[in-house]
This record gives C-alpha cells, structure tokens and sequence, in this order.
C-alpha cells in the first residue's frame, strides 16, 4: 500500500479501487510459478489493480535487486544475485499464457554486471519472438553509459526502447542513485543513430518539486534527442522512507504538459496524475502511424 505523508492529503483524483483479491492470487500464482516478478509489485505501482484485471504486466528482470538507491523508488536495493539464464524463457512462456500482444520489459539497475544486463534483455526479445508475434517494449536502464552494451539491446530489435530521464535535472542529485541527465539524453541519441527508425520512449515524474518552466526544458531536452513517445505521471511516495511529495499536480497542469509535447513532435504522449512509463503501453504504439500491434 502507498504512503503518503499525513501533512500532504490525497486529493480526490488520486483515488484508485482496491485489486481484487481473486485477480491478484491468480496473477501472483502465474507469476510466481514461473518465478518472474513485476515492476507491478515490486515498485508499488498504483495502475497494478487496472492491469491484473486486464491480464497485462510489466516484467522486471534481472531479479528483484537494484545496485542503485533513488529516492522516489519502492524496488529493493542491495546485493543482487546471480543472472539466471532460464528467465527469458520464462517471461516469453508468461507473456503466451497471458496471451500478450505487446510485452513490456524492464529491470533492476545491475551495475555489478560488465553489460549493465543488456544481453538479458536481448535474450528475452529472442525468446518472445521465438514464440509469438508480439511486439516488445525494453525499458532500460542506462548502463553505465556503455556503448557497446547499448548496441546488444538495439541489436534485439524492440519495437520500443525506453528509458526514463524520470525527474527534471535539477533534482537528479536529490532523487537518482548514479544516473546522469546528460548520459540519459545521450542514451536515447544513440538509439536513434543506431536504428533510426526505432521507437524511443522516457517518462518523466512530477510532484517532485519542479517548476513548469524545468519540466517545458526537459520535454525540449528529450525532443532534441529525438524521444518518440512520453509519459508524465504524478510521483507518489513509497513509504515513509523515501523522500516526501512536494505537490499533488492538478489534472489541467497534466493536459497542459500534453499540449506542449505534443506540439513539439511527441508521436504519442499520455500524461495524467496515474500515469506510468510503461502505462497503457500498447495503446500508446498503436496512435503512433506506422506502428503494428499485432
């Protein structure tokens, strides 16, 4: 359950159903039995009702470990244990038995790792495509700015490749463990010299303490590196531990976010107080001209 600071209530907008029980044990025991987790669970997502209902999920890979230590996130950090080679395997037999048309993976931060994790995630796009025709959607994390590790993911072939700048760059030394702004936005120029005609997405949080001048920059920020597609959602705070809400941002403020991306060239933008990165993600491929869901 999301907690929230008591100095700070939740406006009646950010107000969502409880899961169903039923729904949840019948995911939970897919999922465990095939000993996947989700980025659903591990990070506390508030859409986790909407999408176990709808028999969709966001595969975390690379176990449920993170090397790093943000602020804002609800994943466990410390020690990671090994790679586990089956697990491609297993995400591509979850993603058929959920009957899956667009697959969204992502992970931990493995900065143990001497490829951040990048062969894991081509391996799982191998492993999906060896069974079905769904489009894949990575989510990475940067790598440490490694190059070659970049070219491994870009090499699979995604549909989609993502990977969030999540805060404006002021804040960076406040909320993100390791990451640089800058190596963010070079992440995703990279992309698109490799494959200029693959999708790049980022998501961006707000609630967090910036300006709407910050947030207009970091959009122009990412269209400068040529980003595709955009997510804006509302911060909500794990627990009590990690760092506070600073403002509940109105709905308007959202739209007003998705006006301007989409006047700067977003191909596809969903921006609102629940909105996450990989939200509603096969729905925001399929605005895109061009793109095939299958």
């Amino acid at each position: 359950m999301t907690e929230e600071s008591p100095a700070l209530p939740k406006p009646p907008w950010l107000r969502r159903p409880a899961l169903n029980p039923e729904v949840r044990s019948r995911m939970v025991a897919l999922l465990s039995g095939l000993s996947l987790h989700t980025v659903c669970q591990e990070a506390d997502c508030p859409n986790i009702g909407e999408c176990f209902r709808s028999g969709t999920a966001t595969f975390l890979i690379l176990g449920r470990v993170c090397t790093r230590n943000c602020r804002f996130c609800a994943v466990e950090h410390g020690t990671p244990s090994a790679v586990d080679p089956e697990e491609p395997q297993r995400v591509s037999d979850a993603a058929l038995r959920l009957g899956l048309r667009h697959v969204v993976i992502t992970s931990v931060t493995r900065d143990d790792l001497p490829d951040g994790g990048a062969s894991q995630f081509a391996d799982s796009v191998e492993a999906i495509r060896r069974q079905s025709r769904a489009t894949v959607e990575l989510l990475v994390p940067d790598m440490a700015g490694d190059h070659g590790a970049l070219l491994t993911v870009v090499e699979s072939a995604p549909e989609v490749l993502g990977h969030n700048v999540e805060v404006v760059p002021r804040l960076y030394p406040q909320f993100r463990s390791g990451a640089d702004y800058g190596r963010s936005l070079a992440l995703l120029a990279r992309v698109k010299r490799l494959a200029p005609g693959m999708r790049t997405k980022s998501s961006l949080m707000v609630g967090v303490g910036e300006t709407e001048e910050e947030v207009c920059a970091t959009l122009r920020d990412l269209r400068a590196a040529e980003c595709d597609l955009l997510t804006i959602g509302q911060y909500l705070r794990p627990s009590l531990h990690h760092a506070p809400v600073a403002e509940y941002v109105a709905p308007g403020v959202f739209d007003r976010y998705a006006a301007l991306a989409r006047e700067l060239g977003f191909g596809g933008v969903l921006s609102g107080p629940f909105v996450r990165s990989s939200y509603c993600a096969a729905s925001l491929l399929q605005g895109l001209p061009g793109s095939d869901s299958r």
